[in-house]
């Protein structure tokens, strides 16, 4: 193949799979290729790509990887065919057509080097000629012909017949096309048993998290993501077995005589030989490749479920409403080492810390909250967030009476919010927080982290590696290199349809922006320090190394407020300001008059405006960010109040209806914190009147909302929650599976690192086991929780 063939191969395939003309993805292979990023080219080349949306770009880019991948496999399979002399016309066309891996490979085993196998020594000795005898003729008697081919290589005709067997057996196995056939058949019909590991395993107290599976058998078709992963897992820790079912094994058997073109029912000599030759063939080698290419595929597919549920709960996450420039104190509960307490202002700066020990053992109450009080009066605090790991709800309550007694004393009182610390060890313990905050200890770092999610979530989240946000489902399960491409998208696309304030970002988050690398975005935040704050975007070029390649791909997503040119505090890219002039001079009003000015931009039409280079959709775009220059995509800033005297689970009662924070969304439920130390579930089930295939269809990360308690289990610490406020636990018990609840938010005294995902107090990639049906409880467990 030529080097154009490819690319025109990949370029027509990525067209049929997006659904959109070719022209379009061959304009974005080029854009990539030529180093754009996906936000960039979503955002300022629409009239290039066709308004391809960063959704199909990130697909594209994704599956461009995977395609070229495969002709770079074909090119060198074809190339090694060709030099063992053996690459006809037809065995190139089949390559050439193959339109996945497996397929490559598996036209490729029977050229395949590989050492030398029982069927290549039988062939070497001569016994090639007696199995395609027997084949061709099966009224012959097989011991009275194999007697003709004994040597003094082969010693008997037992031998030849087995040497026979090894030959066809291997041509069976390296047939493309019934290996692709059993293959997709496997797929299709097959199913996976778990069983104990051994009698000893199925006894040890480890191996019980995983007592739903010690006798439970599913469909590869139907198994669900995270009883995929929830298996495997046992089976990596040696408590369960899996074992893989294709069926009816008459049925494979079948398929294989007849492509060796044996009649199994033919009443002839050599029959049941041929017929035995066949179980082997599908015993020993074919069941086993099949079973092997089901696990790959049913992992891969479980991965793909789990990567995307991460990625949409990261995306939620990340985007979730900012309390803005306001003066906040962060507090990091504890029990017996404190509280840690920081203040940081407006811009984040910290401006105050120390610890206090409201909590057992010390329980200085009153003390505490003197302490707390003088801080808030002494910075001016507008906002209280407190994290919600161990202690929370005990801080929270120490925070709600400190803001009762400012209230009662007639000032203003600071707002409290609860802050998921979601990797907050992780980011106390990374380098950059010791850049960053190098004189604070690594236990105030993280009430920094607390306060600074509050004002900024975005800003703050992008200091922590994404994989350790806690809010995906079995993410320590999946594949390395996965996981980070998906998750780093996830971050790159929520970071520049926000924007960055350039005079204010710190290099995690200018790392982010499109065009800009951590090494840039050093010398962005150095030139910053000794130079100043920016004035204008065109600046940016006298930044070392940051050329104008770098320039075209960043300069849109960077804002600077209070500028030389108000533009440069919107997404209007640089380019494109001689359109916003030509739109000045038509309308006859300057800058100032027409920014905000909806009535007058709304009665402009874009088509005025576009020439070759800007069309419609780019001035459209210019038009929508005059009315709103650098608006902040992401929802107003909400939070939710939890019921007084509601603090622990035995003080829920079936039938209250409360307020609460969504903390992760599973492809089960969702799980909903109500501020009693324990997220209770809302299962699928429970979401909406209509049927839900996809629960972030109904509700997201951090969003808050009303939920009725269905179920209260005390002993099993399980909540059973619904969104939908007339139902009734009777109703729920007779039309929905059984309720349960979330897990626990106190660790138990691990460490800070098990801390702040959403599921409170356990890592999700701690969760063991996955229950078999569908009901709520046995979601739960499908989650690790409960007993």
């Amino acid at each position: 193949m030529t080097a154009s063939a490819t690319v025109k191969t990949v370029n027509t395939r990525l067209a049929e799979e997006l659904a959109v003309a070719e022209a379009q993805v061959a304009a974005a292979v080029r854009l990539l290729d030529e180093g754009a990023t996906v936000p960039f080219i979503a955002r300022y080349r629409k009239e290039v790509t066709g308004s391809l949306d960063d959704g199909q770009l990130r697909t594209l880019e994704e599956r461009l990887r995977y395609l070229r991948e495969l002709d770079e496999r074909r090119a060198a399979v074809l190339a090694s065919i060709e030099e063992q002399g053996k690459l006809t016309d037809q065995l190139k066309t089949a390559l050439l057509a193959a339109d996945t891996k497996a397929r490559v490979e598996d036209i490729y085993l029977p050229f395949k080097p590989k050492r030398r196998t029982k069927a290549q020594i039988a062939r070497e000795a001569g016994l090639e000629p007696l199995a395609d005898r027997l084949l061709a003729d099966p009224t012959l008697v097989p011991d009275v012909v194999a007697g003709e081919f004994v040597t003094a290589e082969v010693e008997d005709a037992a031998k030849a017949l087995e040497g026979a067997r090894h030959i066809l057996v291997e041509r069976a196995a390296e047939d493309a096309e019934l290996v692709g056939a059993i293959r997709e058949k496997f797929w299709a019909d097959g199913s996976v048993r778990t069983v104990p590991w051994s009698e000893e395993a199925s006894k040890s107290a480890a191996a019980q998290k995983f007592r739903d599976y010690f006798d439970f058998t599913e469909s590869l078709q139907t198994m669900p993501s995270h009883r995929v992963l929830a298996v495997m897992r046992g089976e990596k820790e040696e408590a369960l077995s899996l074992r893989f079912d294709g069926g009816d094994e008459d049925a494979y058997q079948y398929m294989i005589a007849q492509t060796l073109g044996i009649n199994m029912t033919a009443k002839a000599a050599a029959t049941p030989w041929l017929a035995a030759t066949v179980g082997w063939a599908w015993r020993t080698k074919l069941v086993v490749g099949a079973s092997v290419d089901a696990r790959i595929r049913l992992k891969q597919r479980a991965e793909a479920d789990a990567v995307a549920v991460f990625a949409k709960n990261l995306k939620d996450l990340l985007l979730a409403a900012p309390a803005g420039n306001r003066t906040t104190l962060g507090l990091d509960p504890g029990f017996r080492t404190g509280v840690k307490v920081a203040v940081v202002d407006s811009t984040g700066k910290v401006v105050d810390t120390c610890a206090i020990f409201p909590h057992q053992p010390q329980k200085q109450w009153d003390q505490a909250k003197a302490t707390l009080a003088a801080l808030v009066a002494r910075h001016g605090v507008e906002l209280i967030a407190v994290g919600n790991g161990t202690a929370s709800r005990e801080t929270d309550a120490l925070a709600t009476e400190l803001i009762a007694d400012i209230r009662a004393a007639g000032a203003e009182a600071p707002a409290k919010a609860m802050v998921s610390e979601a990797g907050a060890s992780v980011y106390s313990a990374s380098a950059y927080a010791a850049r960053e905050l190098p004189t604070l200890d690594v236990t105030l770092r993280g009430a920094v982290s607390i306060a600074r999610r509050l004002q900024d979530p975005l800003a703050e989240l992008v200091k922590i590696e994404p994989k350790s946000i806690g809010v995906g489902q079995y993410q320590h399960d999946v594949a390395p290199g996965t996981l980070a491409r998906s998750l780093n998208a996830v971050v790159e696309d929520a970071v520049n349809a926000v924007g960055v304030d350039l005079n204010t970002a710190s290099v995690p988050l200018l790392s982010r922006v499109s065009g800009v690398s951590e090494t840039l975005a050093e010398a962005i935040v150095a030139y910053r320090d000794k130079s100043g704050a920016f004035r204008s975007r065109t600046a940016l070029l006298d930044v070392p190394r940051l050329g104008p390649k770098a320039f075209e791909q960043c300069a849109g997503f960077l804002r600077i407020r209070e500028g030389d040119d108000p533009l440069d505090a919107s997404g209007v890219h640089p380019e494109a300001y001689p359109v916003v002039r030509r739109i000045l001079d038509r309308s006859g009003v300057t800058l100032a008059e027409l920014i905000g000015d909806e009535r007058s931009l709304r009665s402009l039409r874009p088509a005025e405006f576009a020439d070759d280079r800007f069309g419609v959709p780019t001035v459209t775009d210019i038009l929508a960010e005059l009315e709103k220059p650098g608006r902040d995509p992401r929802p107003a800033f909400t939070t939710a109040t939890f019921a007084a005297g509601v603090e622990k689970v035995g003080d829920l009662k079936v039938g209250m209806v409360l307020e609460g924070v969504v903390t992760n969304v599973a492809a089960f439920g969702a799980f909903v914190d109500v501020g009693v130390h324990q997220d209770g579930l809302v299962h699928v089930s429970a979401m909406s009147d209509r049927f839900v295939s996809d629960p972030h269809e109904v509700v997201k990360s951090g969003q808050v909302v009303r939920v009725k308690v269905l179920e209260v289990d005390i002993e099993r610490q399980r909540i059973g929650l619904t969104l939908r406020l007339n139902d009734t636990p009777q109703a729920a018990k007779g039309t929905r599976p059984e309720r349960s609840a979330g897990p626990k938010r106190d660790n138990g005294g691990q460490g800070r690192g098990e801390r702040g995902n959403p599921t409170r107090g356990k890592n999700p990639s701690r969760r063991e086991s996955s229950a078999p049906a569908g009901s709520m409880a046995q979601a739960l467990r499908d989650a690790g929780f409960g007993k």
